[in-house]
């Protein structure tokens, strides 16, 4: 199965998660982090997010604290930040390892099917964003820096 609909994840509030559940959707699966200079992105995510959801797009937050310890805090912390300073809604889950040994499979599995700069698999830095289509297949990944305003265009071509 060459999908990500395989793998589970933890909610920030401990429920695991089937990626299945997320089937027939667009998705824009983020690593992120709450001391970031990118951290910003939280809002522009959320805008993406209100703008389509009733399209059958939806983002996904993981929080990982690999990068310059950026994400210290823990769940609670976590989405009580991304709630009162950003107004997140969209789903958000556990802190995760995004490289490494510990790393997460999904995120193993993303960094795989869309190698970033280079062909390097390495994620490299928090707000990496992965475009998967509606058979849960990654399309495209985009750097830290790519604003997710300029991600909409492909989110809607995948719609």
């Amino acid at each position: 199965m060459n999908n990500i609909y395989r793998f589970e994840a933890k909610s920030i509030t401990g429920e695991s998660i089937s990626m299945d559940s997320y089937n027939n959707q667009v998705l824009l699966i983020v690593n992120t982090a709450s001391k970031c200079g990118f951290t910003p992105q939280y809002s522009e995510l959320e805008h993406l997010y209100q703008t389509y959801k009733d399209q059958g797009f939806t983002v996904l937050g993981f929080p990982c604290n690999q990068f310059m310890s950026q994400e210290p805090g823990d769940e609670l912390e976590i989405q009580s930040f991304c709630k009162l300073t950003y107004g997140v809604t969209f789903p958000m889950f556990s802190k995760v390892d995004v490289k490494g040994e510990d790393a997460h499979p999904l995120f193993t599995y993303l960094a795989e099917q869309a190698p970033g700069v280079l062909g390097s698999k390495a994620i490299k830095w928090n707000f990496t964003k992965f475009l998967v289509n509606k058979e849960g297949q990654v399309v495209k990944r985009f750097a830290p820096q790519t604003k997710p305003a300029e991600i909409e265009e492909d989110i809607k071509s995948l719609l």
